[in-house]
This record gives structure tokens, sequence and C-alpha cells, in this order.
């Protein structure tokens, strides 16, 4: 790759941020597992106005967040300011103790923060980002007792045409896959208007990691792929369906593996990704964003 930096490697963690008493806690917060969500991916009014709020709430911490993206500054302090922004709008940041696989520790920060080759997971830390890297940020807010989920990529400094390219093609495939989500079809369409476009471009949408459901339950069971699934993933669409598209695109391979740190996910070859992310509820007239600021 003809990318400026050498690959990422792990900085020091700072200790975990303190959430006061009265900001509600997700269920899971100090258990192994997050509790098995049995109640479907159609919500009422009132739980969708609710996961609203908290797809505002993470949209708008997003915003400050990217303004604070530039070189020099560590991946830790964006970590900070958006702990700050969901404390101060009463919404707990949903990763911040989210219990990792069999015998993995929780997630021990407020976001995650995706840098360059890091596909996603990344945990935020000394880290100092440097001229030209793709910060992938990914925040969820928790208030009402449901979540708003969203992800977005910000260029620190001017950053190459090669870079810039990956992150406009990236967010033009999500919003064609959250376009192609409309009632009846199967959830499958998503992936297969995502990667036909990647694909354009030479990019791979990667496999491992996907869309999800989500509302009272940061992820519900609900899979949406990134990738043409058919004749899987055939969950069908319905009105009152709330879910995240989230594709992230590769330069290069979408081969990944796993750092021991048990979140950390990077590209085998050393490809830049990109991502975005929004929370999306389905109308009869098709996908509305709740992830807007």
């Amino acid at each position: 790759m003809s990318h400026a930096r050498e690959s990422i490697v792990k900085g020091v963690v700072s200790p975990l941020r303190d959430v006061p008493k009265d900001i509600g806690r997700p269920p899971y917060v100090g258990r192994k597992r997050a509790p098995r969500w049995s109640g479907g991916d159609v919500y009422d009014a009132e739980t969708v106005e609710h996961i609203r709020e908290s797809g505002r709430i993470a949209a708008q911490a997003l915003v400050e967040i990217g303004k604070a993206v530039r070189p020099g500054v560590t991946t830790d302090e964006l970590d900070r300011i958006g702990h700050e922004f969901c404390l101060d709008h009463g919404a707990y940041p949903s990763t911040l103790g989210y219990p990792g696989a069999a015998g993995r520790p929780p997630f021990p920060k407020s976001l995650c923060t995706s840098i360059n080759e890091v596909i996603c997971h990344g945990i935020p830390d000394s880290t100092v980002i440097e001229e030209g890297d793709i910060v992938k940020v990914d925040l969820t807010a928790y208030k009402n007792g449901v979540h708003g989920d969203n992800c977005a990529s910000f260029i620190a400094g001017e950053g190459s045409d090669r870079a810039k390219q990956l992150v406009e093609v990236t967010h033009e495939a999500m919003m064609r896959g959250i376009k192609a989500a409309v009632p009846g079809r199967q959830v499958n369409v998503i992936g297969r208007v995502i990667e036909k476009y990647a694909a354009r471009f030479g990019y791979e949408s990667v496999r491992s990691y996907t869309g999800h459901g989500v509302g009272p339950a940061f992820h519900t069971g609900l899979v949406i792929p990134h990738y043409d699934a058919a004749p899987y993933h055939d969950d069908v669409i319905e009105v009152g369906m709330v879910f995240t598209v989230e594709p992230m695109l590769v330069d290069g391979s979408e081969e990944n593996h796993e750092w021991n740190d048990g979140w950390t996910v990077v590209t085998d070859d050393g490809g830049w990704v990109a991502q975005f992310e929004n929370t999306i509820l389905i109308t009869e007239d098709g996908p509305e964003v709740l992830t807007a600021p």
C-alpha cells in the first residue's frame, strides 16, 4: 500500500471513565454476556421516538468528535469528547463495559476508534493520529432504555486522493444500501447493492462484521450483511423495523484477523478501510435515518 503511515500498533489504554449513578445503564453492564433479546425488531411509535432521541445524541456526538480529528490528537481524547457528550445529554455510551466474547474482557471505552487498516472495534488509547489517517469513529448512545448507533470515517488533515475516494465510496455505498431497504424485500438486498457498488471501484466489502437490529438491545440478533448473502439472510423487511446499515469497505482484501486484546480487527494485507453507519427505521414510504444530528 502506498500510504505514509506504518501499520497501527497498540497504545496504552487509560483508566475507565466514570458514569454518574443517575444515568441509566444497559442491562449487560457488569455481566459476562448481554442478555438475549427475544422481542423482535418491529417497535411501537413510542419506542421509535426514544430510539430517535438516542440516535440524535449519538449523531451529534459524532459531529463533535469529527471536529477534533486532526494530526497530533490521541484516540483517547476522541473517547473523552464522546464520553462527556453522552453524559451531558443524559445518555450512557453503549460500548463502555460491553461484554466480550467468552473469556475476553469487556470493552473498556465509550466508543471505537479504528484507524486505517483497523476494520472495527479499535480501542481508544495513546495512539496519536497522523496526517492522512482514516479514523473510523463508532459511537452508540443509550437513553430511555434504547440504543442509537452510528459511525463515520474522518480523514485527518488533507489526506490522499486514494483515501478520499475510499471514504466517499463507502458513504455512498451505505446510502445506496439504506435506499434499498424497503418493506417487502429481504434484508440480503442491502448487501447485494453495497457489494456491487464497492466492486466498481475494486473494493471488497467486509463479510465477518454486519449490520444488526438495534433498539432496547444493542444487538437484537437480526443480521444485515453488507455482501450478497442470498439465499441466506432472507428476513423480510417490515414497517416499524429498526436496524443498522454499516458497510466496511477495504482498499485491498477483506480477509482479517483479531488482535489478542479480544476486540481490534485488522486486515491481513494492511489494506485501509472506511466505514459509515446509520440506524434506520422502515416506514411505509421506505427507510428513514434515525441517527441524524
